[in-house]
């Protein structure tokens, strides 16, 4: 049961509407997390302009994925991991990378340490170690990488509290479950 309801564009202000019109125009469709967001435009245009900020960044579209799953997955955000399984589909992702995401694991070493490093973030509240920005730095991210990394795990905190707070519904199909002990794996 929602908390805070997401806008009916019908009894819209002029300035929710222009939001829900923006986000239909550039997706197709409106998320009932931007829906529910426009409830404060200062908030729906905060989250527009951040994730479109990031997705002109240097991280690709799968990392900037796989990034939003484990942050959702390491905060039990349900709408999120259910959006970020979809949205990671669209990006490239197979079913077993996106499983994966979620557990901070990837095929690839160095989206691996990316993700190990979001999932850091997340859990130490920000205190990660000097070793860990080194071992991102061996593993081949700049520093502009890092600050991008800090930067998508930020947002999807942002939208994960959110959701826990507005009881969002989802209005994304289920993202599977992890296997008993978050196994990523295919049984």
């Amino acid at each position: 049961m929602p908390r805070i309801p997401t806008i009916n564009a019908d009894s819209a202000s002029t300035e929710q509407k222009q939001i829900l019109t923006g986000v239909k125009q550039a997706l197709g469709v409106v998320p009932n997390l931007v829906a529910t967001l426009a409830q404060s435009p200062a908030a729906a245009h905060a989250y527009v302009a951040f994730s479109g900020a990031l997705a002109k960044g240097s991280l690709p579209a799968r990392l900037r994925e796989q990034i939003s799953l484990v942050v959702g997955e390491t905060n039990a955000c349900d709408y999120c991991v259910a959006a970020h399984t979809l949205l990671g589909g669209k990006a490239g992702l197979t079913p077993d990378e996106a499983l994966a995401a979620r557990t901070a694991k990837a095929g690839d070493p160095k989206t691996a340490a990316a993700l190990a490093f979001a999932q850091k973030i997340v859990t130490e509240r920000g205190h990660v170690s000097d070793e860990d920005v080194t071992g991102l730095r061996a593993h081949g991210y700049t520093d502009g990488d890092i600050a991008e990394i800090v930067a998508n795990t930020a947002l999807n905190i942002f939208t994960n509290y959110f959701n826990h707070v507005a009881g969002t519904v989802v209005d994304f199909p289920a993202a599977p479950k992890l296997a008993a002990g978050g196994c990523a794996c295919a049984h």
